[in-house]
């Protein structure tokens, strides 16, 4: 069947682009920050991953609300509100003094440059067929490359002007984006219509919406997790400067964010479930083998796989979601990010308080592997023929596909 989607805009899609590349940049922006901000503070390591983990949790709730607002209003106006939003909490760590209070109230509200993935996802979906989905949501998406701008500029920033500055500094590429973004993004002709609420509570109940949260959970989250909590986990593991620490995470995140759109165009040839369940296997062997690892020329290589295909995951899901859920794409897109946030705040959480607790990260690191490694098995058992019904999307659970 012929999609009755359009063709394709492309500068809306690299407007997309753009939103989420600068909302992810300042969304890890206090974990990039991390090194400065924690020396020498009297901050124990629970509360250290409890603060890097406060702007992912916000975020990841955020990404239901504005991604029913996106369905409603538009990706472009809310999309704007939301840059213009942003404002305020970067003003605010700029401006007011470095107390524990100031930074849970800044990480509070920059968590809501999370939400841009609910908004700008379905946005450039909505201009594109059925076949480029994986593709384009995977560009889309990319814009999780601003993990590695936070942690290659910030750093280097914060060490000649200090930390408080970099939050001023990071008003200029706001600007610039929401400028390009009020210019070039566009809703599509034909939004679909307006769902009650009633269908959405349906979509949102529907098991298929709840496996790809499990998944999206476990690689989004643990991309957007690993890269806000990777410069303190490398400063404190290994001693190395905060440059140091931030170039590393860096180079990882940008592997891990370049893989997201070849996720997809490999899961739009390959089948996205068959890709899916190898990937969750491989996630699941790297964070324990980091877990037993101890020298930084040794754990830097593994991390690396784990990023990269943890970013491949990313896409692989999203080629997938859209498949399903046509109509109800900015809700459910909604719902699976805002999983796949709480993720991210889990893995810094469990770091830190592990960290804590036993004076080693390694038991959290086997926990996460553990996890990844039950999501790939029971991706296998969804897709077994016999249990097909169980799995309510076709195009995984065909004998093709497995």
């Amino acid at each position: 069947m012929k999609s009755t989607r359009p063709d394709g805009n492309l500068p809306t899609l690299l407007a997309c682009f753009a939103h989420f590349d600068v909302c992810f940049m300042l969304w890890v922006l206090i974990g990039a920050l991390g090194a400065f901000i924690f020396d020498g503070a009297g901050i124990d390591a629970g509360l250290t991953g409890l603060i890097v983990g406060v702007p992912i949790l916000t975020g990841s709730l955020l990404r239901i609300p504005l991604g029913l607002l996106s369905d409603r209003l538009g990706g472009r106006r809310v999309g704007l509100a939301l840059l213009l939003f942003l404002v305020c909490p970067l003003t605010i760590g700029w401006l007011a003094p470095a107390t524990l209070p100031v930074l849970l109230v800044t990480g509070l509200l920059l968590g809501a440059a999370g939400a841009s993935f609910a908004i700008v996802l379905p946005l450039a979906s909505r201009w594109y067929p059925a076949e480029r989905q994986g593709l384009v949501m995977g560009i889309a998406a990319a814009g999780n490359s601003g993990t590695v701008l936070a942690n290659l500029l910030a750093p280097r920033l914060a060490t000649a002007v200090g930390w408080h500055n970099v939050f001023g500094f990071a008003l200029v590429p706001l600007g610039v984006v929401l400028l390009f973004f009020w210019l070039m993004a566009k809703d599509p002709p034909g939004r679909a219509a307006i769902r009650t609420p009633r269908e959405y509570v349906t979509a949102v109940a529907h098991p298929d919406t709840w496996w790809f949260c499990f998944f999206y959970g476990i690689t989004f989250g643990g991309y957007v997790g690993l890269s806000s909590f990777l410069p303190v986990f490398l400063r404190d593991q290994f001693a190395v400067s905060p440059v140091t620490a931030g170039s590393l995470t860096a180079a990882v995140a940008l592997a891990g964010s370049l893989s997201r759109p070849l996720g997809g165009y490999v899961a739009d040839r390959l089948g996205g479930a068959r890709v899916l369940q190898r990937v969750l296997l491989a996630i699941g062997a790297a964070y324990v083998a980091m877990a037993f690892l101890s020298s930084l020329t040794s754990i830097v290589p593994v991390v690396l796989v784990a990023m990269v295909c943890l970013g491949f995951g990313n896409g692989v899901v999203f080629q997938l979601v859209p498949q399903r859920f046509q109509r109800e794409i900015g809700s459910i897109t909604g719902v699976v990010g805002a999983v796949g946030g709480i993720g991210g705040f889990f893995l810094p959480a469990l770091l830190g308080a592990v960290r804590q607790a036993t004076g080693s990260y390694a038991p959290a690191l086997v926990a996460l592997g553990l996890l990844a490694s039950a999501a790939g098995f029971s991706l296998r058992s969804l897709q077994n023929p016999a249990r097909k019904r169980s799995w309510h999307l076709p195009s995984l659970a065909t004998a093709e596909d497995l």
